[in-house]
């Protein structure tokens, strides 16, 4: 039995299936954890959400900030953009089926067993694990709801960007949403920007990468996260892994088996357009 973690697949599901071969991967005994973003800019979504789906229990992940501009897309509250190849997906007959089980995934998992920890963009150093868990029960709780298209509607914005107990409501929702799913940079704080895409060696003073600052989580536990391709899943702390290698954009689909911390890498089979 192994654990195989895999970075961000934005619908490059040949360099999937081909990577999971490499890795000999079995459904029946083995466990696959994908740290979001399934969908958009590759040219295969609708294939990889099929394919995910069956997996049924073999199968963890979490949401990333282009699975919930799909749920956005869908609810006719995001606009559709070319470069997201989403509409054979959007016209799919399993359409419905497929982006309503989509919208009932988590944002944060953890596995106290392994002592993982993975959400699409990491965990913000104003949190500590119960807060972390209780923000996500939140989000899920939404976005599985009939009422998600409300929250979808609020969902975009940069503020709220500082923690407090206090926020409530919407503004909660979104802060929360942010650091799980959009988050690189923070301020000395533990503020989020919203702004900045840079490397982190061409970012501006005083932005600290979300991950260098001091956390609040429990010594013993990983962190697994994606949504930061130009990391190149480098130049993280021992215990925080960055999956996310750019293969929608002509880079490598990488895959790590926790057992014994090997990485496996799949290249682009396309180049992106």
């Amino acid at each position: 039995m192994a654990t195989y973690l895999i970075g961000d697949i934005h619908g490059c599901y040949h360099e999937l299936r081909h990577l999971l071969d490499k890795v000999s991967f079995n459904p029946a005994q083995d466990t696959l954890w994908l740290t979001g973003d399934l969908v958009a800019r590759g040219p295969d979504s609708l294939e990889v959400l099929r394919f995910v789906k069956s997996l049924g229990a073999s199968l963890k992940l979490v949401l990333g900030n282009h699975d919930l501009h799909l749920l956005g897309v869908f609810a006719k509250i995001s606009r559709n953009k070319p470069r997201d190849k989403l509409n054979d997906l959007l016209n799919a007959p399993d359409a419905d089926e497929l982006i309503n089980w989509l919208r009932r995934q988590p944002v944060l998992q953890v596995d106290e067993d392994r002592k993982i920890i993975m959400a699409h963009a990491g965990i913000t150093p104003q949190w500590d694990l119960e807060t972390a868990k209780m923000c996500a029960r939140e989000v899920e709780a939404i976005l599985s709801s009939d009422s998600y298209p409300l929250f979808i509607n609020s969902m975009y914005g940069d503020l709220p960007n500082n923690w407090s107990p206090e926020l409530s409501g919407l503004a909660r929702l979104r802060f929360s949403t942010n650091a799980l799913t959009r988050m690189r940079y923070c301020f000395p704080n533990g503020q989020l920007d919203m702004i900045c895409k840079d490397k982190p060696q061409d970012a501006p003073t005083p932005l600290k990468p979300w991950f260098d600052l001091p956390s609040q989580l429990p010594e013993g536990y990983s962190i697994i996260f994606g949504h930061w391709a130009s990391l190149e899943g480098k130049g993280t702390p021992d215990n925080v892994y960055a999956l996310d290698t750019g293969c929608c954009w002509g880079g490598n689909l990488t895959c790590l088996r926790w057992e014994d911390k090997q990485y496996f890498t799949q290249s682009s089979l396309s180049a992106p357009k």
